[in-house]
């Protein structure tokens, strides 16, 4: 209401009322389907961007080739709590390492949706597929912007990642809401990897490398804990050994990223194990046991 308010009187906007929540798909199915420019870009509602975005955004759709580019996410409340603080340096690690190596490739395999930019004619060629998304019969209504992506590429677009294009957006700040999200997240990432990986053999081996190792990862992970709380429940010895590899490896990851990023807070991020270690594995086991919800 505070939008159409704010706007509705603005010649330069046009604004569509829904008459109810149908849901993010659908509200951008029908944007889209009205939209007349040579690009869209997505917002989501939570998020401001910096005033370049755009400049930064569209040389990289002058190549036809390209389908989508996202810009780099931030946490706009990155001071409200630990959490906040943690995910903000979550976000950088997932833009500035696994987005911009896969960038290298142009087949960033999840456009995010706080910031970015998809051509519309590729757009509309993929609206039918976006919109009949079904897994196991039942209509998909999550994980839109990994799924959208994974069309893209399917298409033969390169989708692409733009770091000076920065978008500041609200995440959670406590532990309940958080959890909630990354359960989502989970369950869109197990789906569109399925899907997803009939692209690998048409793609760079390093993106097969890379799906894989973000599957089998936290798989190897789970079974480092249960193979350590199984030797200390039966033969009462603590599993000193493979604390130690998940400490050294941790402390290595937040130092390199510390050194590149040139930001000693990095260093913090270490404290993310306990919670992936402890909530985000036993999550995602849930979230792989029910894909169907």
């Amino acid at each position: 209401r505070l939008v159409h308010e704010a706007f509705a009187r603005d010649p330069r906007f046009n604004i569509l009322l829904l008459p109810q929540n149908v849901g993010k798909r659908k509200a951008q199915i029908a944007a889209i389907r009205r939209s007349a420019g040579d690009m869209v870009l997505n917002v989501d509602s939570d998020t401001i961007l910096a005033s370049d975005v755009i400049r930064k955004l569209v040389p990289k759709m002058q190549d036809a080739a390209v389908g989508a580019a996202m810009g780099q996410l931030t946490a706009r409340n990155r001071n409200d709590s630990w959490l906040t603080r943690l995910i903000d340096m979550e976000y950088w690690l997932a833009c500035n390492e696994e987005r911009a190596a896969q960038a290298r490739f142009g087949a960033v395999m999840c456009c995010c949706g706080p910031c970015v930019m998809y051509r519309r004619s590729a757009l509309a060629s993929l609206l039918d597929q976006y919109e009949s998304q079904y897994f196991r019969g039942k209509p998909s209504d999550f994980g839109e912007d990994r799924h959208l992506t994974i069309l893209m590429l399917k298409a033969g677009f390169r989708t692409e990642y733009v770091p000076s294009a920065i978008a500041a957006t609200v995440v959670p700040n406590k532990l309940g809401p958080y959890l909630r999200q990354q359960l989502r997240w989970a369950r869109s990432t197990f789906r569109d990897t399925l899907l997803g990986l009939r692209l690998l053999p048409n793609l760079n081996r390093f993106l097969t490398l890379d799906v894989v190792g973000q599957n089998l990862g936290p798989l190897l992970l789970a079974l480092s804990v249960l193979t350590g709380l199984a030797q200390l429940a039966l033969t009462g010895t603590a599993p000193w050994l493979a604390a130690l590899m998940i400490v050294a490896m941790t402390m290595i990851r937040c130092s390199v990223v510390a050194l590149r990023a040139r930001q000693l807070r990095f260093l913090g991020f270490s404290l993310h194990t306990f919670i992936n270690i402890f909530l985000l594995l036993p999550l995602k086991a849930y979230a792989l046991c029910t894909l169907s919800n």
